[in-house]
């Protein structure tokens, strides 16, 4: 039994796009599981500096913050099983992040608390909708749909803001982290 050109050719773009769809997969896998590490831990830091308020709440976000870039390194080179040149790309997209963020949240844009908090969570979600870009569109409904809930949280909550931030961003993060991992 021979196998014409185009069928050969059309039985080697469904493996190409079988292939595709796998990596596709994984990566949501992996995504969903780093995202639901954010939504937790913004929960977490919610909570530390409701508990202690005016005391030390820089320091808290840092160190979460460290633990959340930490274990998102940590979650990304286990896949491979050795540091991999994405390891790399995602220390410095974290750098870049964090960078940009400090210049215009800490120096060039004066803002205050509640605009602080909004600028920080969607700067964040604006890499994911530059992801969604490359990596598939649930990234970008991600990033946009989390962005477009904390500007409402801003706008509408009033003296509740601290509360609704926290549950809005970190459970939308791991709703759309389980959602991401049915993907």
């Amino acid at each position: 039994m021979s196998v014409s050109r185009a069928q050969a050719g059309a039985e080697l773009a469904a493996i190409d796009d079988v292939v595709k769809r796998v990596k596709q997969s994984r990566m949501y896998r992996l995504t969903g599981q780093i995202t639901i590490l954010w939504g937790v831990l913004q929960i977490v830091e919610y909570a530390l500096v409701s508990a202690a308020p005016g005391t030390g709440q820089a320091g808290s976000w840092a160190i979460i913050d460290a633990l959340g870039v930490a274990l998102t390194v940590w979650m990304i080179s286990r896949l491979r099983g050795k540091p991999s040149a994405n390891v790399m790309r995602v220390i410095g997209a974290f750098a870049l992040f964090y960078g940009f963020g400090f210049l215009w949240a800490l120096g060039l844009g004066h803002l205050g608390g509640r605009e602080q908090e909004v600028f920080w969570r969607s700067l964040f979600l604006f890499g994911y909708c530059l992801a969604g870009l490359w990596f598939g569109y649930g990234f970008l409904v991600l990033g946009l749909s989390l962005t477009a809930a904390i500007f409402v949280v801003y706008l509408f909550a009033g003296v509740w803001f601290p509360f609704a931030v926290a549950a809005v961003s970190g459970l939308g993060y791991i709703l759309c982290g389980l959602w991401m991992l049915r993907a």
